[in-house]
């Protein structure tokens, strides 16, 4: 995720349909495309010359570079801002040659890492041009995407279309392929809150939710056995994280633009706590602090 929110990223889009596109992400070495046909997704790897198609919709998966286009991203904030969020208009502006209309969305409260999300759109079709978002205290944008070119034109339908061509490899998986990582984590009984958070349901019962909207973090418990755990904690402190010590445990703590990271190992259950999300550093590292002493059994749903 770090990548994608840290630096800069291009992208070429074309658009037929929410469920009929393509967004290839440019780099000096090449080129990376995901092409969504339906539910099934296909994705080009120009360096290794590979093609491969997901069959399926995919309920759980890494983020990609399209989640960032600028109506992708919109939609996301507008959708998730939250109860109390409020919406304001800005002075209009010219967005990849085009007059757009301005909006503020601001989030209530202060616990999440975003303040406020502001989203041009051209008029006429709806389409967001620029979205900025930004953290809290900064006047400056902590990510911002934008169109510098778009139009209406309906994309031919061999540029939408996956090409497996001659010497190139092409193989096929399905989502679950892509949940091996879950292998390695504990359906851990966690607690109904953590640092004033509840908890909230989640699709996938290894991972914990906590939080709504735009205020939420994930805990991923991993098992004892694997040594992911270890593994995540020790790459994180030769990268440079932040080590932490806690009364019953050990952990480190890293940011990425918006999004805060804790990893934490439990002397006392011996548990190794991922802790993700839109949420600041205190309270992801007083979560841990909690996650670091195993509580009694009635504290946990």
């Amino acid at each position: 995720m770090t990548p994608l929110l840290d630096g800069v990223t291009r992208m070429r889009v074309w658009q037929a349909a929410p469920d009929h596109w393509r967004v290839d992400t440019l780099s000096d070495a090449g080129e990376n495309d995901t092409y969504q046909v339906g539910d099934n997704t296909f994705a080009w790897d120009s360096g290794e010359q590979l093609l491969t198609e997901i069959f399926g919709a995919q309920v759980i998966r890494l983020p990609r570079t399209a989640d960032l286009m600028p109506q992708a991203l919109a939609i996301r904030l507008i959708s998730e801002a939250g109860p109390g969020a409020t919406f304001s208009l800005l002075p209009p502006r010219r967005v990849a040659g085009q007059g757009a209309a301005g909006l503020a969305i601001k989030l209530a409260g202060s616990q999440s890492t975003i303040a406020q999300a502001d989203v041009w759109a051209n008029p006429d079709n709806g389409l967001p041009l620029l979205v900025q978002v930004f953290g809290r205290g900064s006047a400056q944008p902590a990510l911002q995407t934008q169109f510098l070119q778009a139009g209406p034109w309906t994309p031919d339908a061999a540029v939408l279309t996956p090409q497996h061509g001659p010497g190139t490899g092409f193989t096929t998986t399905t989502p679950a392929d892509f949940t091996g990582i879950l292998q390695n984590l504990d359906e851990e009984a966690l607690p109904a809150s953590l640092a004033g958070f509840p908890r909230e349901r989640s699709s996938v019962t290894q991972i914990g939710v906590y939080g709504t909207g735009l205020t939420t973090f994930l805990v991923l418990t991993f098992n004892r056995s694997s040594s992911t755990g270890w593994q995540i904690l020790n790459t994180a402190l030769k990268a440079g994280a932040t080590p932490l010590t806690f009364h019953d445990g050990r952990g480190a703590v890293a940011s990425a633009p918006l999004v805060n990271l804790v990893i934490v190992h439990s002397h006392v259950s011996h548990d190794n706590f991922l802790l993700v999300g839109l949420v600041g550093r205190a309270a992801l590292e007083q979560a841990a602090a909690v996650l670091a002493v195993k509580p009694d059994q009635d504290r946990y749903r």
